[in-house]
């Protein structure tokens, strides 16, 4: 094996960066082996920068998002950082944040190592934003895509600012996502690369062209030059303008990918597998043939999506908004509930009590609909609680008919019927959410009856890394 086999993959997820390093199994050109992986909490949720967005904005510090990724840096092995000969780049996918060309960061010495400090930027606006009402929505032109535009997505977010905070606009002439952002201030870029996973995420993108729908949205006023330009995924957007940790300067970084994708390219071993994937929020997947094209047009009702995969294939995506954020929502309701009576109590071990109140709980009468969060295919749909009696009320029940409706949600997007008839013969479960709860598993396979295999927490980091690992055994045998 050449030298400096390692890739490092970066995933700017939700609720936490995660790193992993990664490197080439020996005598098996498909294999990988792990070296170290790190994950660190976020905690970026902060007030809207326009108070017009009102409770229903959803923004993350772009400065503590950083800050979490380079604490992940520093404690992965210096002496493994050293080898690394690509940097693969995924995270939360739809958002947007804005920053000022040639200003959007800057590289200081971080203690032993050169970090870059984000300077004239903007918030992220996140996926799970709700400021885009099913009103405005409709207010705005059709896309030429097979993908509707729901709120939280880059482009809806675009055209609320422009019409509600135009000045906010007018302070920065870039966009991206959070991981365009990474990818740019690391290689120095003038102007962001976006991948079509990306694009397509962000509405009005037509992945057969692969291109922006841009006569549609110059029509519409539309700040056209914010959009990124599209590389393909797997490409490298340059290489690193500064050393990086012990990176070295010069190494390449691949273009941004959607956490979705990375997730699915580090565990679907065969086309026949399905993923599904429960962090913050939850999405089912499975492979689409060679060749295989989505409608023209989209289908807002659709609760299935087709997304851009690798080499121009598709995946096809039951992405439900409800996952383990309704999970952490039900804890914060108990701990409030609690603090309301004097007592305090811990987040954790709550979780932990109830979790364990529902695995000795194996069934229940009682019904929860989980959709706090409405479906993007359903907007204005709330959750709700039915078959409720006096003997269905403890701790146990509640958290066992809050995990099944979780999956149940799930199941009536994209059935098991029709995935027995894409050929699905085994379920890949992973993400936080799903890997920490012997609940949502067992449900999981009740709803689900096929094999299932359990991933790693990090599983999109990996993708990341295995993408560039990928590109880098190809150019070594050319």
């Amino acid at each position: 094996m050449a030298a400096r086999s390692v890739t490092l993959g970066i995933d700017l997820g939700t609720t936490s960066v995660k790193a992993a390093l990664v490197e080439a199994a020996l005598g098996d050109p498909s294999g990988f082996v792990v070296l170290a992986s790190c994950a660190r909490a976020a905690q970026a949720e902060t007030a809207a920068q326009s108070a017009a967005a009102g409770p229903q904005g959803q923004e993350q510090d772009v400065k503590r998002i950083i800050q979490a990724l380079h604490e992940c840096l520093a404690a992965l092995p210096r002496q493994q950082l050293r080898k690394v000969c690509g940097i693969g780049v995924s995270g939360q996918m739809h958002g947007v944040m804005f920053w000022k060309t040639g200003q959007g960061c800057a590289w200081t010495e971080g203690g032993a190592a050169p970090v870059f400090e984000p300077r004239a930027v903007s918030h992220l606006v996140t996926w799970q934003d709700g400021r885009c009402s099913s009103e405005f929505l409709a207010s705005l032109p059709q896309p030429e895509s097979h993908l509707s535009v729901a709120t939280g997505f880059g482009c809806a977010t675009i055209f609320w600012l422009l019409k509600n905070s135009p000045e906010f606009l007018k302070s920065y002439d870039t966009a991206g996502t959070i991981h365009d952002y990474v990818v740019a201030m690391l290689c120095g870029l003038a102007r962001p690369l976006m991948s079509d996973q990306n694009a397509a995420s962000w509405g009005y993108f037509n992945t057969r062209s692969q291109s922006w729908n841009l006569e549609i949205l110059r029509a519409a006023g539309f700040p056209v030059q914010l959009l990124p330009d599209v590389a393909e995924p797997g490409s490298v957007a340059g290489r690193t303008s500064q050393a990086w940790f012990e990176i070295p300067r010069g190494t390449q970084v691949g273009v941004a990918l959607g956490d979705l994708q990375a997730s699915v390219y580090s565990c679907m071993a065969q086309k026949t597998d399905a993923v599904l994937n429960i962090s913050t929020s939850v999405q089912l997947v499975a492979s689409m043939p060679s060749g295989f094209q989505p409608p023209e047009t989209p289908d807002p009702a659709a609760p299935v999506a087709y997304f851009p995969y690798f080499d121009r294939t598709y995946l096809a995506v039951a992405a439900s908004l409800n996952g383990g954020n309704v999970l952490a929502t039900f804890v914060h309701m108990l701990v409030q509930w609690m603090a309301d009576l004097g007592l305090q109590v811990e987040e954790s071990m709550v979780y932990s009590c109830m979790i364990q109140a529902a695995a000795q709980q194996r069934d229940t009468c009682l019904t929860i609909t989980p959709t706090v969060l409405g479906e993007r295919h359903l907007p204005d749909q709330l959750a709700s609680v039915t078959g409720i009696s006096s003997s269905d009320l403890s701790l146990g029940h509640v958290t066992r008919a809050l995990c099944r409706g979780i999956v149940q949600n799930l199941h009536s997007m994209l059935p098991f019927r029709q995935l027995r008839e894409w050929g699905v013969e085994r379920v890949i479960g992973s993400g936080s959410a799903l890997s920490r709860n012997e609940v949502l598993k067992q449900e999981v396979q009740r709803a689900f009856p096929l094999p299932v295999s359990y991933g790693q927490d990090v599983d999109a980091a990996v993708g990341a890394a295995l993408v560039m690992l990928q590109r880098s055994l190809s150019q070594q045998k050319s």
